[in-house]
């Protein structure tokens, strides 16, 4: 039987504007989600706004999957987390993000990175 892929935690730091560090990330979540991992979503900076209702970006790379595809499934799973911290500076409250989003703090990247086996990778 094969083993189980390792859980991920990806940390994306940035937005529209480092769109293809952006897209690479939420590319390799995907990715790592399709092939059946455990995925984590922990939004911080700029980033947040993939969290948010109707201000999404749109990153308009060529030959990149729209971002807005690749942040659907992780959504859906529940497995985005906005930081605190970068939801209060830009004013934002857990009644602006898309349905199976949420907000904490750093505590909580913390301790979902510090499980056995889990692979954090920051963006």
């Amino acid at each position: 039987m094969p083993e189980s892929p390792r859980p991920l935690m990806v940390k994306i730091t940035c937005g529209a504007e480092a769109a293809e560090r952006a897209n690479q990330a939420w590319t390799v979540a995907a990715t790592a989600l399709a092939a059946g991992a455990e995925v984590g979503v922990f939004l911080t900076g700029e980033a947040v706004w993939f969290a948010v209702r109707d201000a999404q970006p749109d990153l308009g790379l060529e030959h990149a999957t729209p971002v807005a595809d690749l942040v659907a499934p992780l959504v859906d799973l529940g497995a985005v987390v906005v930081c605190t911290q970068c939801a209060a500076r830009r004013e934002l409250t857990q009644a602006d993000l898309l349905d199976g989003c949420t907000i904490a703090g750093a505590a909580t990247f913390v301790e979902r990175v510090l499980q056995p086996d889990v692979q954090a990778l920051v963006y």
